[in-house]
């Protein structure tokens, strides 16, 4: 196993770091990017890179991204799901790359839903 470098160790501990921030609440907003086998296949994988960079671009380091699986709606992909504190989730279906900039304009930075967009609000647990 070969040894792991300074610069490893620097990004293992952000990695870390990013995790703990989410567990101890302190993002405004969570992405969800589903990116099971069909969504894969729709383009989820460009709908990933496209959150990453605009985050990066955005210099915030209060919104997480993270994956999950299918959401079972595979006509719909790719989707994703944003959560901001204190709302209900909201999934996202049929996304490009101008629709994912466009829900992190409207809906991760300024709280407004884009709802033409939007397949759900709200998830199972919510009465």
């Amino acid at each position: 196993m070969p040894k792991l470098s300074i610069a490893d160790l620097e990004e293992i501990r952000n990695k870390v770091r990013k995790t703990t921030i989410l567990r101890e609440g302190s993002s405004v907003a969570k992405i969800t990017v589903h990116m099971g086998t069909c969504g894969i296949a729709a383009g989820a994988r460009t709908i990933m890179n496209t959150v990453i960079k605009i985050i990066e671009e955005s210099k915030r380091d209060d919104i997480i991204v993270t994956t999950s699986g299918c959401a079972g709606f595979c006509s719909k992909e790719p989707m994703a799901t944003v959560e901001l504190k204190g709302e209900s989730p909201v999934k996202y279906s049929s996304l490009n790359e101008s629709k994912i900039k466009k829900i992190f304009e409207e809906h991760v930075l300024k709280g407004k839903i884009v709802e033409e967009y939007a397949l759900a609000i709200g998830n199972e647990r919510e009465p």
